[in-house]
């Protein structure tokens, strides 16, 4: 099987997207932006106090040359941000003063949110620095989630050595309803096709295969089954299903004939936090999968979230995913 970060790096190199990393003074940050411009995977901008990048930079002995730098306190944009965020914040009947909004834009992660919001830039990486909850908020706040789509989710990219899959929701939401659940399996779908160029076909996952058991936990993930095949008829989409009826052809022909899903899913969606975190990490320490995310979903625009304890080739990996996910 063709390595599939590697055909995520060559769409990455073919679109050369604007990415920018809000977590500027981190030197796996400065690090990264080196390989990203020195590989064409995409063009990087380093958002934060240019004079304290450039001396974490030259400390790192890390040249800068291609490499743009974002300082939000210099920009001329931070007024109109700052006007911006005032206002969506006022009309939400969140009101904060003026000088709220301008101090809190001039934070990276809220200047990019919103440098990425205005167009100027596709997306966003950050999370080395910055934790997932200020990460997630900036998103929130200054980007907004995508039309259609009710819930801010993730997914992890997990790599087998004979098939790849997406899980979800395996980060984010600890424990989503049914409309929360159908538009995790959505957003999931869409965002796999961006990446793998395979057709999605989604597994609803459950204890149960098709009625063989009674509970209100299923009758959730049954109910977000339907509102997911209603929204997107186009997708493949079922359940409720075991996940050995969802990836094992025998058994799915013996619980669930007739699917178009079970026995060959590729998307499987977890009823909620602790299935979906137990089941992507078991998949990892015990099956030897690699796992790629979390991969931020559900915002009009990629803003992405990196765990503190990642490496500079899980930033490089992140970016390139990054600019892939915010290719139309």
């Amino acid at each position: 099987m063709a390595n599939i970060l590697d055909e995520i790096k060559a769409k990455a190199k073919s679109n050369k997207k604007h990415i920018l990393l809000p977590d500027a003074l981190d030197e796996r940050s400065i690090q990264a932006a080196r390989i990203l411009v020195d590989e064409g995977i995409a063009s990087i901008s380093l958002v934060g106090n240019e004079n304290q990048i450039r001396e974490k930079a030259e400390k790192l002995n890390v040249k800068l040359n291609g490499i743009f730098i974002i300082d939000p306190e210099k920009h001329s944009k931070l007024q109109s941000f700052a006007n911006e965020f005032y206002n969506a914040r006022k009309a939400k009947g969140k009101e904060v003063s003026f000088e709220e909004a301008t101090n809190t834009v001039k934070n990276p992660l809220f200047f990019a949110a919103m440098f990425v919001k205005a167009g100027l830039a596709d997306g966003s990486v950050a999370g080395s620095l910055s934790t997932t909850g200020d990460v997630m908020r900036a998103g929130i706040l200054g980007i907004g989630t995508m039309p259609g789509i009710s819930i801010v989710s993730s997914f992890f990219l997990m790599i087998m050595p004979d098939k790849f899959y997406a899980f979800a929701d395996c980060a984010v939401v600890p424990n989503p309803d049914s409309k929360q659940l159908a538009d995790i399996a959505i957003s999931t779908a869409d965002n796999f096709k961006k990446l793998t160029g395979q057709e999605p076909k989604v597994a609803m996952l459950s204890f149960s295969t098709k009625g063989s058991a009674k509970h209100e936990l299923i009758d959730k993930v049954i109910e977000a089954t339907k509102i997911a095949q209603s929204k997107r008829p186009d997708l493949l989409i079922d359940g409720e299903l075991q996940l050995d009826a969802a990836i094992v052809p025998k058994v799915a022909a013996q619980k669930c004939p007739g699917s178009k899903v079970a026995g060959d899913a590729n998307v499987l969606i977890f009823p909620d936090l602790n299935a979906a975190n137990i089941g992507y990490k078991m998949a990892q320490r015990i099956g030897k999968a690699e796992a790629i995310g979390p991969v931020v979903q559900g915002l009009s625009r990629p803003f992405f979230d990196l765990s503190r304890g990642c490496s500079v080739d899980d930033i490089v990996n992140t970016v390139a995913i990054n600019s892939v996910m915010g290719a139309v």
